[in-house]
C-alpha cells in the first residue's frame, strides 16, 4: 500500500491515462487501411505499469483486453529487460505462446523509457482480416485446429530503435491473402503506440517518476477495495448456472457450467464439470475467459469502475485443463468470441441469483460471415471479414437492447456505404429482424437481418455462430429469443438453409445470403407487460402480427 499520495493527484493521472488509450484507439481508427479497423473499429489501446498491470484501457472491444495482458506478460517473460531499447516495439498473436486469443487479433506493445528505465508500456490490438490459414479470414468454427488458423507468432521484435524489422513484418505479409491491408495497419499500430509512449512521457515527466508510479499504485488500491465493497453487497454463497455451445456435430451441444462463489471481498469462478474441449474453434483461451469475466462482473457490480488491475484482485478463476474453457493445444479457438457470448450468460445468469434486481436474461450472440473472392472492378482479391450484432437478453427492470454487441464483444457492424464501396456486394436489407426478442413482462433485444447480394463471380462464404441450436433462454418466466439463421436465396425456388458453421461455401453471382442474427430471452410473465407497452411493440412492428 502507498501512503500520503494526494487523491486529487491520483484521479488526475488515471483520467490523463485513460485519455492516452483513447487517444492511442483513435489514432490507429483514423490511419488503418481496412475496413474491419478504420470502419468497424475492431480493435483495442491499453497502458500497462512497468510489471505489466493494467492501468488504463480504451472502452472498444473488452475481449481484446485478455490478449494485451497476455502479450505483456509474454514480453517480460521472454525477453530480458537489459535487452530492450527505447523505440523498440514487439509483436505477438499466439494463444498458447504469445497471450493471445486468436490469431487474427495481432498485439504491438512498446516500453515506455524514463532516464533510461521502463516505467510503463503501451499496447495496442488490430484484428486483422487475414492472417492466413485453411478459409479466408482465418477464421471458422470448423478449423479443428489452431494449425489451421493461420500463422503464429509468439512475442517477436518488430521494432528495433524505432526501425521496422522488415524480417518480421515480410512473414506476416507472406502469410495473408491481403498483404497490403496488413502492412497498412501494422503501421497503424506502430503509430498509435508512438503517439502512446509520447503522451505517458509527458506525464512521468511532469510529475516524477516516483510520484507518478505512487498515484498508480494508489489508484489501483482504490479499484479493489471499491470492487470489494461492491461484492461485499452481494448475499454470500455458491450459484450454479450453466449453458451450451454447438458441439463438435451439426445438431449436439456442449455444456458450459460454473459454480460462482460470493465470499468477503471477492467471487470464485469454478468452471469444473465444463465439457472437454472441443474439435472445432469454438473453445475459449484462458485469456479470453479472463477478459470475459472482468467485463461481465464489472458491467454487473460496477459499471462505472475504471477498467484496470485493481479490481481483477478480487476475482479467482478455476478452469480444468482440456475444457472448452481451458483447452489445450493444438485445440483451435479462432471463434472464441462468439463462444464468449454465451459464457457471458453463464456469467451473468450466476451473478442475477445473487442480485435478482439487476438480473439479465439470456442473450444473442453476434454472428461471423466472411465473405471472399475476386473484385471484378479491380482484379484484386478481398476478404470481407464481417459480424453482424445479436440482441440483448431483458433486464429485471426493461427491455433488452436491439443489435447490440453481447458482453465482451464490442466492435460495430460495418456501414452498408463503407461496404458496398469496398467490396463487390449490394445490401438490398439491413433492418431488425422483427419477433426474434424474447416475450415477457420486459422484452428481449431483437437480433438482425442483413441481406448480402453478391455481384462477383468467384466469391465464397465462411460462417461460424451461436445460438443456432439453443436460443438465449428467459429469465423469471421470460420467453427465450429467436435462434439465429443463415440462408442462401430466400424466397427463391432453390432456397436453402445453411449450417451454423460451414467453410469456403460458393456463392453464384447475383445470390443472396441472409443472416438472420438470434434475439435476446425476455424477463418476466408476458402476461404482466404494460399494455402501452404492448401499444409500442405494435406500432414500432417488434412482433409478428
Amino acid at each position: 500500500m502507498t501512503h500520503n499520495v494526494d487523491p486529487i493527484r491520483a484521479e488526475v493521472v488515471s483520467r490523463f491515462l485513460l485519455a492516452t488509450a483513447e487517444e492511442m484507439g483513435a489514432t490507429l481508427i483514423r490511419t488503418a487501411f481496412s475496413p474491419n479497423i478504420k470502419e468497424r473499429a475492431d480493435c483495442s489501446s491499453a497502458i500497462f505499469d512497468a510489471s505489466g498491470q493494467v492501468i488504463a484501457v480504451a472502452q472498444r472491444v473488452p475481449i481484446h483486453l485478455g490478449s494485451m495482458v497476455g502479450a505483456v506478460d509474454e514480453i517480460l517473460k521472454r525477453f530480458d529487460i537489459k535487452t530492450i531499447d527505447p523505440g523498440d516495439m514487439f509483436m505477438a498473436n499466439d494463444p498458447y505462446n504469445g497471450g493471445g486469443s486468436h490469431l487474427p487479433d495481432i498485439n504491438i506493445v512498446a516500453p515506455v523509457f524514463i532516464d533510461g528505465k521502463i516505467v510503463a508500456f503501451v499496447a495496442n490490438i488490430a484484428h486483422h482480416a487475414d492472417v492466413g490459414g485453411m478459409v479466408p479470414g482465418s477464421e471458422s468454427a470448423t478449423c479443428q485446429t489452431i494449425f489451421q488458423e493461420g500463422i503464429r507468432i509468439p512475442p517477436v521484435r518488430v521494432m528495433r530503435k524505432g526501425e521496422i524489422n522488415r524480417d518480421v513484418v515480410d512473414l506476416v505479409l507472406l502469410n495473408s491473402r491481403t498483404p497490403d491491408e496488413r502492412m497498412g495497419d501494422l503501421r497503424a499500430q506502430f503509430a498509435a503506440n508512438i503517439t502512446g509512449t509520447r503522451s505517458v512521457m509527458s506525464l512521468f515527466e511532469r510529475y516524477g517518476v516516483a510520484e507518478t508510479q505512487d498515484a498508480i499504485a494508489t489508484f489501483l488500491d482504490f479499484t479493489e477495495r471499491r470492487f470489494a465493497a461492491a461484492i461485499n453487497q452481494l448475499p454470500p454463497g455458491t450459484y450454479v448456472e450453466e449453458d451450451f455451445l454447438n458441439g463438435n456435430e451439426e445438431g449436439t451441444t456442449a455444456r458450459i457450467r460454473l459454480a460462482l462463489t460470493i465470499a468477503e471481498g471477492r467471487i470464485e469462478f469454478d468452471f469444473a464439470g465444463t465439457d472437454a474441449q472441443l474439435n472445432s474453434a469454438r473453445n475459449i483461451p484462458h485469456r479470453a475467459l479472463l477478459a470475459t469475466i472482468y467485463t461481465v462482473a464489472k458491467s454487473l457490480l460496477d459499471p462505472e469502475l475504471p477498467a484496470n488491475a485493481g479490481y481483477y484482485r478480487t476475482l479467482h478463476v478455476s478452469a480444468p485443463a482440456g475444457s472448452i474453457v481451458g483447452p489445450i493445444p493444438p485445440a483451435a479457438v479462432g471463434c472464441r468470441s462468439i463462444s464468449c457470448g454465451v459464457l457471458g450468460d453463464v456469467i451473468a445468469a450466476a451473478l442475477s441469483q445473487a442480485m435478482p434486481k439487476k438480473a439479465l436474461a439470456r442473450s444473442g450472440p453476434h454472428q461471423l460471415m466472411v465473405l471472399a473472392g475476386t473484385d471484378p472492378r479491380n482484379g484484386r482479391y478481398f476478404v470481407n471479414y464481417e459480424t453482424v450484432a445479436g440482441g440483448m437478453g431483458a433486464r429485471a427492470v426493461r427491455d433488452g437492447t436491439d443489435a447490440v454487441r453481447v458482453h465482451a464483444s464490442g466492435a460495430s457492424n460495418l456501414p452498408v456505404e463503407a461496404l458496398e464501396h469496398a467490396y463487390p456486394v449490394r445490401i438490398e436489407r439491413y433492418a431488425l429482424w422483427e419477433g426474434s426478442g424474447g416475450s415477457g413482462r420486459y422484452r428481449g433485444g431483437m437480433g438482425v437481418v442483413r441481406d448480402y447480394r453478391v455481384l462477383a463471380d468467384d466469391v465464397v462464404v465462411s460462417l461460424s455462430s451461436e445460438r443456432q441450436l439453443v436460443a438465449a433462454a428467459g429469465t423469471a418466466h421470460g420467453g427465450a429469443g429467436a435462434a439465429g439463421q443463415f440462408i442462401l436465396n430466400p424466397g427463391s425456388a432453390d432456397v436453402c438453409k445453411l449450417p451454423s458453421a460451414a467453410a469456403e461455401v460458393k456463392l453464384p453471382r447475383n445470390s443472396l445470403l441472409r443472416v438472420c442474427t438470434p434475439g435476446g430471452g425476455g424477463y418476466g410473465n408476458a402476461a404482466e407487460r404494460d399494455k402501452a407497452a404492448i401499444e409500442r411493440d405494435r406500432l414500432e412492428e417488434r412482433v409478428l402480427d
